[in-house]
């Protein structure tokens, strides 16, 4: 699976939580899913993901779902 599909295939498994609303799921699956693959290891947006949660941007209603689908 190269870069693309792996992601994509991370913003999925993650979308399906958000939607659910299930946020500590939606924000800790991209977190280990990203971690699997050598090219996305370490992605910066791990760590926005984190500092926006941390700062109350995501208890605005589709939010969390919203940054995941901009995720690249």
């Amino acid at each position: 699976m190269n870069r693309a599909e792996h992601l994509a295939w991370a913003k999925g498994r993650a979308l399906e939580y958000a939607d659910k609303g299930e946020t500590a799921n939606a924000m800790s699956s991209p977190t280990s899913d990203l971690n699997k693959h050598p090219e996305t290891q370490g992605h910066q947006g791990i760590q926005l993901m984190m500092m926006l949660a941390m700062s109350g941007d995501f208890d605005r209603p589709g939010r969390l779902a919203e940054f995941i689908r901009g995720f690249q």
